[in-house]
């Protein structure tokens, strides 16, 4: 960000992601334009809460928590609309910070997905919301004048959304933040007291802080009363039948900061040894920052309807993080510090009552609406998945609910499904993890479990690699990879028997088995004839105590030092290249031929398992060498 001073104003540049987000706005199609006034309210409200909550802690603020208010007030003389809060408000630092750049993880994601395509932009407005820069859809400038509670200056900053901003010094009595909006030609209908009204009734009828609107006196007509215009209760407060799908849908924007719908909503009062009140909502879209390392949950922490604090990680486990909502206690002193939330007791009664709440939930949903269920496990299936491997407690639930691709179906299947569906003599839960669907199901080592009819769950989050190891079975069922050693399919009756071929005798291949040995010697574990491939000449498993193939190549690919471990390499014997092998393995340069063959079906499989090779120049050459031979 650069800045140039002139005089007691400072010119800056927005940083690049506001940058286009700010165009997005200026030139935006978005047909929702008066969603800005949702947006602005609700910051407004947060502004509120943040000034009662400090107030709690530092005496000197107590004067300026007085009665909260926010004021719109539209001047169609002047063409602008007002909107102004007494909150806790902005230093200069912090508006350089929240109205100058954007320090939410996922905006580069969302930039990134920025077009240039008008119509395509804007549908993403809806996926990311812009907060306080929706107002740039309706305004051809903006000023905001702030002042923070417990400071003596203030600050105006002003921008037209084209690259730069302004910030001067100001004169402001009271703590708080008033923004202006200088709207553009076309957008006077947001000046009728009427359309305001109407969208505060659509949008923060649930703001728990009144929202007042000033109407504008006719010529000759006295000043008029500010007129407050929502509900101004808290909603969760409120009894479910009084509360209508609409406020359910508002309210989750307001709190959630977000543009979609919520997928479903849960809410209800716990009473007993602890008492709270819960408004959660699962999301309809997948936000951009689900997988951030940095992101938090964005659930409210209320004691007796007091703002305390926003993303309480002791509130919520991790795979969870993805709800939006508040939470309400009855029994956390009002004086609570992050510092007095971490290991408390009545925070972590409230954890497990919301986890188990979510679980019932999602289960019900599973079962009674499955085609709706899988809409959010596509969404949020990899999160969850992520309880399997942290939360032991709560493992079994999520085991119920979790859906899988697998080799058998086009669409999803639970375990206890596939369980069902298992053939005569299957004992276990049959896995294979990679990085893309189409490639698993073309995998080699598959090929023995479809000739048999055994289904294979096909895994693509990596989080499957962690999970799938400490969860060990279900349903007494134990789960077990598909690529290892131990994966032994000749108890399982085939689905065809009758028309399957003989194996092949071992003896038939004993030649190629011992040249192969002896030719590749410590880069493989062992070579053997395989059970499990029907079409392919050989591939690539993993002994039964070794690390997976695909965990090892995911583990390098995150800089993780992981000493490859030698794999298995299975041939199959009745493949005619095989069997050819052995009939060619005798005469003076058999030993030379073995070795080019070994290390050629080696490189196969690497290939095949999209591990890279070791020695691509002598790849080249004994391809090559056996080309030349083919066609002389």
């Amino acid at each position: 960000m650069t800045t140039a001073a002139s005089g007691n104003t400072e010119q800056m540049e927005f940083q690049a992601e506001v940058g286009r987000l700010l165009d997005l706005m200026v030139h935006s199609v978005y047909s929702d334009k008066e969603v800005f006034l949702r947006e602005l309210i609700s910051n407004a409200s947060d502004a509120c809460d943040k000034l009662r909550y400090a107030a709690l802690t530092d005496t000197a603020l107590a004067g300026e928590a007085a009665e909260f208010k926010i004021t719109i007030g539209p001047n169609k003389a002047e063409r602008t609309i007002t909107i102004a809060d007494n909150g806790i408000g902005m230093s200069r630092e912090d508006m350089i910070e929240n109205l100058g750049t954007i320090a939410r993880s996922g905006t580069a994601a969302f930039v990134q997905q920025l077009s240039g395509d008008e119509k395509k932009d804007a549908n993403l407005i809806g996926q990311f919301g812009v907060g306080f820069y929706s107002a740039f859809m309706i305004a051809e400038r903006v000023s905001v004048v702030s002042r923070k509670a417990g400071e003596g200056v203030s600050h105006t900053w002003e921008s037209d959304g084209r690259g730069s901003f302004s910030v001067t010094p100001a004169e402001m009595a009271a703590t708080g933040t008033i923004i202006t909006m200088h709207l553009r030609e076309g957008e006077d209908e947001f000046l009728e007291a009427s359309r305001l009204r109407s969208i505060v009734k659509t949008y923060s009828d649930h703001i728990a802080i009144p929202v007042a609107l000033v109407e504008e006196a006719e010529e000759g007509e006295e000043a008029k009363e500010p007129e407050t215009v929502n509900a101004a209760s808290a909603l969760w407060t409120r009894p479910k039948s009084e509360i209508t799908d609409e406020q359910y849908n508002e309210f989750y924007h307001h709190v959630g900061h977000a543009m979609d719908d919520p997928w479903h909503t849960i809410h209800w009062r716990a009473e007993g040894n602890i008492e709270y009140s819960a408004l959660l909502f699962l999301p309809g879209s997948k936000p951009f920052d689900l997988f951030n390392p940095e992101r938090k949950n964005a659930l409210k922490l209320y004691v007796r309807r007091v703002y305390i604090t926003e993303g309480v990680e002791d509130l919520l486990p991790g795979w969870l993080r993805f709800l939006r909502g508040v939470v309400d206690s009855e029994d956390l002193p009002l004086n609570l510090s992050r510092e007095m939330l971490q290991n408390n007791p009545v925070v972590r009664q409230i954890r497990n009552g919301l986890t188990r709440r979510v679980l019932n939930e999602l289960t019900t949903k599973a079962e009674k609406e499955p085609e709706a269920f899988v809409s959010f496990w596509e969404n949020f299936g990899a999160v969850l998945k992520e309880g399997l491997y942290e939360d032991q407690a709560n493992k079994d639930a999520l085991l119920k609910i979790a859906r899988f691709r697998s080799t058998r179906r086009d669409g999803w299947v639970s375990l206890a499904e596939y369980v069902e569906g298992m053939v005569e003599n299957q004992t276990a839960i049959y896995t294979i993890a990679g990085d893309d669907l189409e490639a698993l199901k073309r995998s080699p080592q598959l090929e023995g479990f479809t000739a048999k009819g055994v289904e294979v769950l096909l895994l693509t989050d990596p989080v499957d690699e962690f999970w799938s190891s400490m969860v060990g079975d279900f349903d007494g069922k134990p789960l077990k990879s598909a690529t290892r050693a131990g994966a032994d399919l000749a108890s399982i009756k085939a689905a065809d028997s009758p028309d399957q071929p003989e194996a092949e005798p071992e003896g038939a291949v004993g030649n190629v088995i011992a040249a192969f040995k002896l030719a590749l010697g410590d880069a493989v574990k062992d070579v053997r004839v395989s059970d499990r491939l029907t079409d392919s000449a050989c591939c690539l498993v993993s002994d039964e105590n070794d690390m997976d193939l695909h965990l090892e190549r995911m583990m390098r690919q995150h800089g993780q030092k992981v000493e490859r471990a030698p794999r298995i390499l299975e041939l199959n014997p009745r493949h005619t290249l095989v069997k050819r092998l052995a009939e060619s393995l005798d005469g003076p340069d058999a030993a030379d031929r073995a070795e080019d063959y070994a290390w050629l079906l080696l490189d196969q499989a690497r290939i095949v398992e999209g591990e890279p090779l070791p020695d691509p120049v002598a790849f080249a050459r004994r391809m090559a060498s056996v080309m030349e031979g083919s066609v002389g």
